[in-house]
């Protein structure tokens, strides 16, 4: 079984607060919790959805012999806030509390929180390259900011995240039997379970129809319009869907940065499948797959050393665009461009580089054994199994 990179980060957080985990279904996250509970006995499990694990929760009658309370699926009571709260500041002084969930644990944390200064949040990504090949335990070091000359030897795998995603099921199994299977068992879940539970809709046939047709307009500006018309629906209910979608995890967005740049694109963002393994062309599933990686890479930052990394993308009304842009601390730090084959313009990578001045920028390809650095430019054009290697 695979130890996850969060595991021994969450364990520590677990004996100063409360941890709050989310991240997409079937990511890993019970499995997780359930590894870290073995670590400390005697640990409860605790499922909402468990007609008799709901009474025990809702009365908080469970072994006073308890070091370790796991709640999973806790979102979908409503109050579970206030609750969670209760047994925190009731709590006796060794009990450690975790709380895990597919959705709204990441909304609730925003706006007024009531549990202010009790836990930690940690969002649980799928497999990236690095994690998927390695051995030793992830430690606060491995946060440390070090993209540029730590670009080390490819790593091996690369070709197996693409065609299996990162989700730890179809990805360890290595079946296309077992992925189409799966995809279909996630989508259902996801959509007659998770957000039927969760949310108020009349229609949620039409909110699955925008499901499906979303991996098919990854890597390019969403337009909500566009899909209004093809649904049938107004755009302001695109637009709400889709943030539905997103606090359930089922896609993620990437906003177009405009900060200090001249006829900037300021409102039509990117969105980005969290199974990138759905997305039928090479090309934008490639590029899926590396917002994925950094996206995990700006989110571990911020959860595990509180430094604000922020995933863009860039492009002008003259139709310059770049990939993805990286912030630290609200300022460009790193640029990626996308590519499955070395060679194309390098102007509008260029043109941003400097204009933002970035010295961190990369075309990152698909092609293994590529790493050089172009003479006109000075951008450095690399494969991405040793772009990726250095990320979480």
């Amino acid at each position: 079984m695979n130890t996850r990179y969060l595991t021994s980060l969450v364990a520590d957080d677990l004996k100063e607060k409360m941890v709050f985990l989310g991240g997409p279904r079937q990511v890993g996250k019970t499995t997780m919790a359930r590894q870290i509970s073995e670590e400390v006995t005697p640990a409860v499990y605790l499922n909402w959805d468990n007609r008799d694990h709901r009474r025990m929760i809702m009365h908080g009658h469970w072994s006073p012999d308890a070091k370790l309370v796991l709640f999973d699926e806790l979102h979908k009571y409503r109050s579970w806030k206030n609750l969670v709260k209760g047994f925190w500041d009731t709590r006796l002084p060794d009990l450690q509390i975790m709380v895990t969930g597919s959705s709204r644990l990441d909304v609730y944390r925003r706006g007024g929180d009531s549990l202010q200064g009790r836990y930690h949040y940690y969002r649980l990504h799928p497999f990236s390259l690095r994690e998927l090949n390695r051995t030793a335990p992830y430690c606060v070091d491995d946060a440390v900011a070090h993209i540029p000359q730590r670009l080390e030897e490819a790593l091996p795998g690369l070709d197996h995240l693409m065609r299996f995603g990162g989700f730890p099921e179809p990805c360890l199994q290595g079946s296309e039997r077992g992925l189409r299977r799966w995809q279909n068992q996630r989508f259902e879940r996801v959509f007659r379970e998770d957000i039927r539970d969760t949310e108020s809709l009349r229609s949620l046939a039409d909110v699955e129809l925008l499901g499906t047709m979303l991996p098919d307009r990854v890597a390019s500006p969403l337009s909500f319009s566009s899909l209004a018309t093809d649904i049938e629906v107004s755009p302001k209910t695109v637009k709400s869907w889709i943030e539905l979608l997103c606090r359930n995890y089922y896609i993620f967005r990437v906003p177009p940065y405009h900060r200090r740049l001249p006829r900037a694109l300021k409102k039509e963002s990117k969105y980005y499948m969290w199974d990138w393994s759905e997305v039928k062309a090479d090309g934008a599933r490639f590029e899926n797959l590396v917002a994925s990686h950094l996206l995990k890479y700006c989110h571990f930052h911020y959860d595990v050393m509180g430094e604000k990394l922020e995933l863009y993308y860039l492009r002008d009304l003259e139709k310059r665009e770049v990939d993805f842009l990286v912030t630290r601390d609200q300022k460009p730090w790193l640029i990626v461009e996308c590519k499955m084959q070395a060679g194309g313009s390098l102007t509008a990578l260029n043109y941003f580089s400097q204009h933002l001045k970035v010295d961190q920028r990369y075309m990152v390809v698909f092609a293994s054994g590529v790493d050089h650095i172009d003479r006109s430019s000075g951008i450095r054009i690399v494969s991405a199994d040793r772009f990726l290697s250095v990320l979480v």
